[in-house]
């Protein structure tokens, strides 16, 4: 038999996973032996990504913003492998505007995608996570489990047109920092990833790469303007975005056993880029 892999036996739930960043998190997490859930918005996509992976996963679709649906998303993961151990909230999108110009239904998009659903996710998944923990401790037995939330550099130093996301990418670290002191203890890693500049759609000349449905027959079109992504070359010291391949290598790392001592942190995967503000 063939050398274990690191992850071998581990469940993974990673939200937003049909596409880009996600995505690419599943398929590293799975050849390392883990069995994921891929979540998406698109059932049908995140069953494409499902389906082409080598080892065991299952599927579940759902606006993880409604009511509920978070905590179908864990029990689905339950019911398919019995259990979590590793949780990676990435789901999410950006909808700018500057301060004066965003509606309350802008505001509480952001809040609800970025803040509220990690909280829901963490609370749903929390039975699944700690009482496991609890038994291994009192087995005397070290098993680390992992959490990584998604955050940006605009939570952590603020982007200008970009409020109502940072604000709510900002509540998602104050989240991980909080809870990183209350789950330690228990040997559950909970740290945060902030991205810079990644090629992916949310991050493609708008109006080439489609919408995002918010329901109600409303589409809100994905992308940033072409003069922001030029700029990306010169204020990345490396010169360039990275791929989504290489930022889920972050993600992969804080799910992975390097990672064990790693707790309450906000790992920086950005090329060097800095906003300008640091606390």
């Amino acid at each position: 038999m063939g050398e274990a892999k690191e992850l071998e036996g581990r469940i993974a739930v990673v939200t937003g996973s049909a596409r880009g960043i996600g995505e690419q998190t599943v398929r590293k997490l799975s050849a390392a032996g883990a069995k994921v859930v891929v979540s998406d918005l698109d059932g049908d996509l995140a069953q494409s990504v499902a389906d082409s992976l080598h080892g065991d996963a299952a599927v579940h679709s759902g606006n993880l913003t409604a009511g509920g649906v978070c905590e179908q998303l864990v029990e689905a993961a339950v019911e398919a492998f019995g259990g979590i151990d590793i949780l990676v909230n990435n789901a999410g999108y950006a909808w700018d505007a500057p301060l004066h110009k965003i509606t309350d239904e802008q505001w509480e998009a952001m809040i609800a995608i970025h803040t509220t659903v990690p909280f829901r996710m963490l609370r749903a998944a929390s039975p699944y996570l700690r009482e496991p923990a609890k038994a291994d401790q009192a087995a005397g037995r070290e098993v680390f489990r992992k959490v990584v939330t998604v955050t940006s550099l605009s939570g952590v130093m603020g982007n200008a047109g970009q409020v109502a996301y940072a604000a709510a990418k900002g509540g998602s670290v104050g989240l991980t920092k909080a809870l990183a002191k209350e789950w330690g203890p228990l040997k559950i890693n909970v740290n945060a990833i902030a991205f810079g500049a990644i090629e992916t759609r949310l991050t493609a000349a708008i109006g080439t790469v489609g919408e995002i449905d918010l329901g109600d027959d409303r589409k809100l079109p994905i992308g940033i303007p072409e003069q922001a992504r030029s700029a990306f070359h010169n204020f990345i010291p490396l010169g360039r975005p990275a791929t989504a391949e290489e930022a889920a290598r972050g993600v992969y790392y804080l799910c992975s056993p390097g990672s064990d001592y790693v707790h309450g942190q906000v790992l920086g995967v950005s090329g060097g880029l800095a906003l300008g503000m640091t606390s």
